[in-house]
C-alpha cells in the first residue's frame, strides 16, 4: 500500500484529528476515506449487465392527478 506525504496547516491538521476521532477512526483511515469517495467514480461491478433483466411484471406510472390551483407569488 502505498504511503503519501503531504503538509498542511496546524489548524486544518487540529480539524482533520477531531473529524477522525469523532469518527472513531485513525487519522490515516480518515483521509483515506475521505480520498476514495473524492476520486472513486467506477460504476459498480457488474451495473450495467443489469440493464434490460428486469424479470417482473411491466412498470406502471401511477395516476398523475391534476395540478392544484395555487395563488400567485407578488
Amino acid at each position: 500500500m502505498a504511503q503519501l506525504h503531504f503538509y498542511i496547516p496546524d489548524q486544518l491538521a487540529e480539524k482533520v484529528k477531531a473529524k477522525a476521532e469523532h469518527s472513531h477512526l485513525t487519522v490515516s483511515k480518515y483521509l483515506a476515506n475521505l480520498i476514495k469517495k473524492e476520486v472513486a467514480n467506477d460504476w459498480p461491478e457488474g451495473y450495467f449487465e443489469l440493464f434490460g433483466s428486469w424479470e417482473g411484471d411491466a412498470l406502471q406510472r401511477p395516476e398523475q392527478g391534476d395540478f392544484e390551483n395555487r395563488e400567485e407569488l407578488k
